[in-house]
């Protein structure tokens, strides 16, 4: 498995955990982590990857923004660090500055393109995890 592999798993597993706890979608903001999405999205192998970490489908929505990226501690809670690959571009070009700034104080501003969806919209829940 690609570090961007990896990396889109964390991420989906810290999406479900957002969703669960009614908080916003957190917002893709590696183009070589969402390169990695795309390529895997409509494959089956996405849906087992988000039937492994979410436990239903999560689906991506052109979504552009800017800003303090909300879900860096979850991610440090459980994961440790980001890793480069999330200052990365699609050409494998590394954001000095930005991974520096990050480094220096632990926050992420950045720019996104896109953020995970979920609810009824994607996919219905599964039987065992239906809405009461």
């Amino acid at each position: 498995m690609s570090t961007a592999t990896t990396e889109l798993r964390r991420f989906l597993t810290i999406t479900g955990q957002r969703f669960n706890n009614g908080q916003s979608a957190p917002e893709m903001f590696s183009p070589a982590v969402d390169a990695a999405w795309h390529e895997l999205l409509d494959t089956p192998q996405y849906a087992d990857l988000c039937e492994e970490t979410v436990g239903r489908l999560i689906g991506h929505a052109a979504t552009g923004g800017h800003g303090p990226i909300s879900w860096v501690t979850a991610y440090e809670e459980a994961y440790g660090p980001l890793p480069e690959i999330w200052f990365t571009d699609a050409d494998g070009n590394v954001d000095q500055d930005a991974i520096a700034h990050y480094r220096a104080t632990g926050t992420v501003v950045a720019e996104w393109d896109c953020a995970p969806i979920g609810g009824d919209d994607v996919a219905p829940d599964r039987p065992e995890t239906a809405r009461r």
